[in-house]
């Protein structure tokens, strides 16, 4: 095996994306992306947009910090697997599942997608994000979002553990049925 896709360094890779995006610290990008990695969207929902693709770290901190950060806070994105799996090639493809709140209304914002990373020898060279779907929930006080984000493994989850939580949550009269569509990714 490549020593450049050790499970251990790739895990390091992503768990500093995760921690760049959701604590809204562009510098982290850095630490993670190649100066000339590239970034492109697929997004099947218009409640929420991207640029279609984006070239170099600067403007993927930019896009997925800094201007993400703008809009969302209290965000928690979820890897839905035990641990990353790359492939021969350097891909490593893993569904996720984020948990976050519009700042403009305070709505509990829920999506769900795919993360298709391309790992270089130090750093990552190219990520595709398709966002299969992203729901808007009225949640002005934060309590669906907080009771998701309290009940989740943060950052990597199984889909075993989505399951469960999902439908653990789902029998609430907070949840009212908007989770069933994220029971699985």
């Amino acid at each position: 095996m490549n020593a450049a896709y050790s499970p251990f360094h790739v895990r390091s890779l992503l768990e500093s994306y995760i921690r760049a995006k959701d604590l809204n610290q562009p510098a982290l990008i850095f630490d993670c992306f190649d100066a000339n990695a590239s970034l492109t969207f697929e997004i099947a929902t218009d409640a929420i947009d991207f640029p279609r693709s984006v070239s170099g770290a600067l403007a993927i901190a930019k896009t997925l910090v800094a201007d993400f950060g703008e809009r969302f806070d209290r965000c928690r994105t979820y890897y839905l697997c035990e641990a990353p799996e790359v492939a021969d090639d350097g891909v490593c493809t893993m569904p996720w599942l984020v948990v976050m709140r519009q700042k403009d209304n305070g709505a509990l914002r829920l999506g769900k997608g795919t993360y298709r990373w391309r790992i270089g020898a130090e750093r990552i060279v190219g990520l595709h994000i398709a966002i299969a779907r992203m729901d808007v929930i009225d949640d002005p006080s934060s309590l669906k979002l907080q009771a998701l984000q309290t009940s989740l493994n943060y950052p990597w989850l199984t889909h075993a553990e989505l399951t469960r939580h999902i439908a653990e949550l789902a029998e609430t009269p907070l949840a009212s049925g908007f989770l069933l569509p994220f029971a699985q990714p």
